[in-house]
């Protein structure tokens, strides 16, 4: 299976890891890391939303998938014209997807686009986040082409254009998808197929595990879980040494410093800028609602929580269901506040995982800032005490200022 990770970077991401954990400690000067919390609080997922937004994979479509056509527009250059005839005949598989070419994307967000899913990847890998990998082009991809864009220079317009295409090595980048063997770790859980949505019910479990293996890989391998089976449609992922197709998102780590974050609550994203103002990363986002809205104001990063255990009181959160009385949830994946907890300065509010990567920006959260649980981890490896957390409510609003100033209390 191939990777992205040279082995001459070993080591540096050996060290890095290795710098994260001791991030857990807690310490109190700014610019070091943050210490960990032991019990965050936050405004968060109630009831489980309605299905908005969700992306059913039917029959029909699982078996369109293993030859999938890419609908390119009219009056294409005769390069892209010769593109998107090769790429009609390419199957969503490892050797398939080499052969892609850039050909302009058709624009539905409904239809597997193998032009799209090489650059999700691609855009994953250069950490430009496009949310779950789909092959679809949807707002989070547009997002991603347009952060991709700032960090490289090019006019920022959020397209998948020839130029951006060069830019991420779609011809020549190492294969985007790859093959995995399933091991008997992967396969021994506990999985939880009826995990229960009512938090007294919850409480009662050991931990908020995955439903199942599916769950689990698509989060492993950053994917929407309902296109992965439609990519292994025969494959069981319940049984080791059965060998799935995946997308291949590994990247090297992020190794700059970031001085402050801002929650662009019009873009629906996290970014982290360093000291000189550049664009480091960007992650999509689901920030608030109008019923119970993220703050507004500047804060700072109070700490980590690796792991977290979620605390449920409806006194100063939400009243979830009909439960009235104060739980503490255990943790795991499918935690209201899922894989990672960043504690801000303002009491019971953070930026944190999700259960439901698929929902990220198409949903609304209960005040606090979700992310997919791999995008918060790695937030969570970078972030420091003390640093800014500024949200932002209008488009354009400076921040620069806003980062400098102390932090609300």
């Amino acid at each position: 299976m191939t990777r992205l990770v040279l082995q001459a970077f070993t080591a540096l991401a050996a060290s890095l890891l290795a710098g994260a954990a001791s991030a857990q400690a807690p310490v109190a000067a700014p610019g070091s890391p943050p210490p960990m919390v032991a019990d965050p609080i936050a405004t968060e997922i109630g009831k489980k939303p309605a299905a908005v937004g969700e992306r059913v994979f039917s029959p029909s479509a699982i078996s369109n998938l293993l030859q999938q056509t890419n609908p390119a527009a009219t009056s294409l250059e005769p390069s892209h014209d010769a593109a998107a005839a090769t790429n009609a005949k390419a199957k969503l598989t490892p050797e398939g997807m080499q052969k892609v070419r850039f050909a302009p994307p058709s624009g539905n967000a409904k239809t597997v686009d193998p032009v799209v899913l090489k650059a999700e990847i691609l855009l994953d890998r250069a950490h430009a986040p496009p949310g779950v990998i789909d092959g679809k082009l949807g707002g989070n991809v547009t997002k991603a082409l347009a952060v991709f864009e700032q960090t490289h220079g090019l006019p920022v317009d959020g397209k998948l254009s020839q130029a951006v295409w060069d830019a991420l090595g779609g011809d020549n980048a190492a294969p985007v998808l790859g093959t995995y063997e399933i091991t008997k770790e992967d396969v021994a859980g506990p999985f939880y197929p009826d995990l229960p949505s009512d938090y007294a019910e919850l409480a009662k479990l050991p931990d908020s595990g995955y439903h199942g293996p599916a769950e689990m890989f698509g989060e492993r391998f950053h994917m929407d879980k309902r296109f992965l089976q439609a990519l292994n449609p025969a494959a069981d992922l319940g049984v080791a040494g059965t060998k799935i197709i995946v997308a291949e998102v590994e990247s090297l780590p992020l190794v700059s410093k970031i001085a402050r974050i801002d929650v662009d609550k019009a873009k629906g994203q996290v970014q982290a800028y360093d000291a000189q103002n550049n664009l480091i990363v960007a992650y999509p986002a689901t920030i608030g609602s109008e019923e119970l809205p993220s703050p507004s104001g500047s804060y700072t990063v109070k700490g980590v929580a690796w792991h977290p255990v979620y605390s449920y009181d409806p006194k100063k959160n939400f009243q979830q269901g009909s439960n009235t009385e104060r739980l503490t949830l255990p943790a795991g994946p499918n935690n209201p506040v899922g894989a990672v907890f960043i504690a801000l300065s303002k009491p019971t509010y953070g930026i944190h995982g999700t259960p439901d990567p698929s929902k990220i920006d198409k949903t609304r959260s209960h005040g606090c800032v979700r992310l997919t649980n791999w995008n918060a981890q790695e937030l969570a490896h970078i972030v420091r005490f003390g640093i800014p957390v500024n949200f932002i409510d209008k488009p354009g609003e400076a921040t620069t200022e806003a980062a400098a100033a102390p932090a609300q209390k």
